[in-house]
């Protein structure tokens, strides 16, 4: 196989997407989309996450140090997408029926379509130029009591949950089919503002 040097780039390596859900200083969820999400071993499993810029999500991830990580799926991607283009400071950003409940071990906040949370608890914070790298403990794992189901294949239960990747500014089903770029699936969000 042939290979040729290209800009600088991530194209072509898929990443997963989590919902961050973080408690406002009013103790009201708020969400934000994040793919930059990933695992490390340090005598445990943690997760390492990094946020650019100025987000809402990121302020309240400094002031509490905890968050939750809530996987996307396909039937989730309008809500997500929703959450990726609208600002977190915007007031109205979470003015709709959203269903959470509370972290089993963290003040955190949980969506209930979500088939997968992570709680997490920030370890440390890693500053670089633009953005934050924080290294997680992961405090407990919230799933779907269907997935514990062993009479159903590990291929089956994912083919279930159907969570959803992205690449090259498009998101793709667990199978690879497109469903729109960034900023489409958001026009299916019955609440957009």
């Amino acid at each position: 196989m042939k290979k040729i040097s290209t800009d600088i780039t991530n194209d072509f390596c898929p990443q997963t997407l989590f919902l961050y859900g973080t408690y406002k200083e009013d103790h009201t969820p708020n969400f934000g989309l994040f793919c930059w999400f990933s695992y490390y071993w340090d005598t445990e499993l943690g997760v390492m996450a990094c946020i650019g810029g100025n987000k809402l999500t990121k302020e309240r991830i400094h002031a509490t140090k905890v968050f939750s990580a809530n996987l996307v799926t396909e039937e989730m991607l309008p809500l997500a997408d929703y959450f990726g283009n609208k600002e977190g400071y915007e007031l109205n950003k979470m003015d709709f029926p959203l269903e959470t409940t509370k972290g089993a071990v963290l003040d955190v906040p949980v969506l209930s379509c979500s088939p997968v949370t992570f709680e997490l608890e920030v370890d440390k914070f890693i500053p670089m130029d633009d953005g934050e790298v924080l290294l997680c403990k992961i405090r407990n794992v919230l799933i779907e009591e269907s997935l514990k189901d062993e009479s159903a294949t590990i291929e089956e239960r994912i083919r279930k949950i159907a969570p959803i990747n992205t690449t090259c500014e498009t998101y793709f089903s667990w199978s690879g089919k497109k469903l729109g770029a960034w900023g489409e699936p958001k026009e299916n969000f019955p609440f957009k503002k």
